[in-house]
């Protein structure tokens, strides 16, 4: 008997949280016969299920739906499925967190998608932006961030096909179609972490930097919640934390709680890495009286974006101050730009931290710690030298070498953190040693 009860209970779980996908608006199919419900729109016209107006391209579909985006609208108009019953009820995990819609549209503006649970409770709507008009195109939503966040079981979806905070200058009527639910994406991550920076800590103000040479100061909001999209999280990368915004639209760094002064300091350092950013921008933003002021650094215009490797910069401070920006109480930073992006050294400093030759080396370590040898072996190059220097940026030993391994002597040392710079003729890296 107790068998029976747990196969009917596996059986009302699966029927309790199964997802109805794709919706395709077909007869016989989903989404045609659903209750859609229009808000935000002035008189709210109903969305449609029409034969579809071009049936050319990408999408030959006989039917899909219309949705006419009245100027007299709010930026945010759409519709949304019925709690309970359309869409079913699910959470998002590595099999369906690939979101994809096909969008018919006369203008270019973001097209958000969000999702709720029966409370209506509802998830931050990402938003993408059609790239053509006139022409049917298929646009990607990556919802693998909210895997396992509230509300993590939801039960309507939430579309808005017209979400243009500049206004509408006339009603605007747009297609869409095939929603789809696919596995998630897995996009290319750094394989090491960021440089470690040596300076002396006397001379920075840490918020976030890798390998924790420095201690951070206290009271970070790493995942501050502005309305925006992208969800902040940590990722490690050979035992080090390192910040990671997937789907980057905008996001930011919050110590609001423990105002900064960094008058004294000449440079804001920033490390990144990303496989598909095409803009990026850093802010600055202060206490300034009559409200918090923002200034930014533009990384496409000023460098140009380089993608699949770290990238180093340290941005001098009188960036923001020849704009008349203060110094004296920065309390945020915020980033806006594309793809998926990872953060590393956050760091005001005196002076710069930029390892500019740093390349993607296969560096091996061991043993780390350690209380006589380490070991460093570098797969790919032949390493050159190696500098040795303690916490306080002092170097305590040199050696040049022509080999792919050498061995350090670490007896002599005394209990602390070092860092090794390995240069070989492919680029150099610098690593943190431990000694016992």
């Amino acid at each position: 008997m107790k068998y029976k009860l747990l196969l009917l209970t596996l059986i009302i779980t699966t029927l309790g949280y199964s997802q109805n996908a794709p919706i395709d608006f077909e007869t016989g199919g989903l989404g045609a016969s659903w209750t859609w419900t229009v808000f935000e729109n002035d008189t709210d016209p109903a969305l449609e299920i029409i034969a579809n107006p071009v049936s050319s391209g990408i999408n030959t579909s006989a039917t899909v739906a219309k949705f006419t985006a009245l100027q007299t609208g709010a930026p945010f108009a759409g519709c949304e499925s019925m709690h309970g019953a359309d869409i079913g009820s699910f959470m998002f995990d590595t099999n369906n967190s690939t979101i994809k819609i096909m969008v018919y549209k006369s203008v270019i503006s973001d097209v958000g998608l969000k999702f709720a649970d029966v409370n209506s409770a509802a998830l931050v709507e990402i938003k993408v932006p059609n790239t053509v008009v006139n022409e049917w195109e298929e646009l990607t939503f990556d919802f693998s961030p909210y895997i396992g966040l509230f509300p993590q079981t939801v039960d309507q979806i939430i579309i808005f096909p017209d979400f243009d905070n500049s206004g509408r200058t006339q009603d605007n009527i747009i297609y869409f179609d095939n929603i789809t639910f696919d596995d998630q994406i897995i996009t290319p991550a750094p394989m090491v972490p960021a440089p470690t920076p040596t300076i002396p800590e006397a001379n920075v103000i840490s918020v976030f930097n890798t390998n924790n040479p420095y201690t951070d100061i206290t009271g970070v909001d790493y995942n501050p919640f502005w309305g925006q999209s992208t969800v902040t999280t940590q990722i490690d990368i050979m035992g080090n934390n390192t910040l990671k915004y997937a789907g980057l639209d905008y996001q930011g760094t919050d110590f609001s709680g423990n105002v900064q002064d960094v008058s004294s300091m000449s440079y804001i350092h920033v490390d990144y890495w990303s496989s598909d950013a095409t803009a990026l921008q850093f802010f600055l933003i202060n206490q300034s009286t009559g409200g918090a002021g923002e200034k930014f650094y533009d990384f496409a215009v000023e460098d140009g974006i380089t993608n699949n490797t770290w990238v180093s910069k340290d941005i001098p401070l009188t960036h923001f101050t020849n704009q008349g920006f203060s110094l004296l109480d920065i309390m945020q930073f915020k980033v806006v730009g594309n793809g998926t992006i990872y953060f590393d050294n956050l760091i005001f400093s005196t002076q710069p931290l930029s390892v500019n030759d740093f390349s993607d080396l296969n560096v091996s370590t061991y043993p780390n710690p350690t209380s006589d040898l380490w070991t460093i072996e570098v797969s790919n190059s032949l390493i050159k030298t190696v500098t040795i220097t303690d916490i306080l940026g002092k170097t305590v030993d040199f050696i040049e070498v022509n080999s792919d391994k050498i061995q350090i002597n670490a007896s002599s040392l005394s209990s602390d953190i070092y860092f090794a710079k390995i240069t070989t003729d492919q680029g150099s890296q610098t690593i943190k040693l431990l000694k016992n």
